[in-house]
């Protein structure tokens, strides 16, 4: 009984050995925000000076890969008094597991950066307004939500 107490100890020690080794070499890596984080060349696209607001009727909710190489993420087309506009909110996994809901017909305030993207007007989003709610994706400064507190 004691030999086999022994053993158990022996492996318990080797496993925390490997464990710690395999994360020491980056065996356990976080795939990171998809290229929506702070950083990114996409998110480097949004500017403060930029920021207006604008009101409409929702065209079309999609989902679009914004720049090769990244994750997917929400697209709206928002149709206003003087154009319809291309509204990029983030990455889906954020979006899609928030409690706010936008689907076509919905009547929206967009508050964002005006950027151009693919040669056309588009707006990258910092809060959504809809029946009196809000859905706050970026700080004032342009700062993803989803990014998380220790980027900050």
């Amino acid at each position: 009984m004691k030999k086999m107490s022994i053993f158990l100890a022996v492996i318990s020690i080797c496993s925390i050995f490997l464990t710690s080794d395999a994360f020491a070499k980056g065996g356990m890596k976080w795939k990171g925000s998809g290229g929506w984080g702070m950083g990114s060349q996409y998110n480097k696209m949004y500017d403060p000076k930029t920021v207006e607001t604008i009101s409409g009727e929702v065209v079309s909710v999609d989902k679009i890969t914004p720049i090769k190489g990244m994750h997917y993420g929400i697209h709206l087309m928002v149709k206003t008094e003087k154009e319809t506009i291309s509204v990029h909110l983030g990455p889906w996994w954020y979006i899609e597991n928030q409690d706010f809901e936008i689907k076509p017909k919905d009547m929206i305030e967009v508050k964002g950066s005006r950027v151009t993207f693919e040669g056309k007007p588009a707006i990258i989003a910092a809060e959504i307004k809809k029946d009196g709610e809000m859905l706050k994706l970026r700080d004032e400064n342009g700062f993803p939500a989803w990014s998380g507190w220790r980027k900050r």
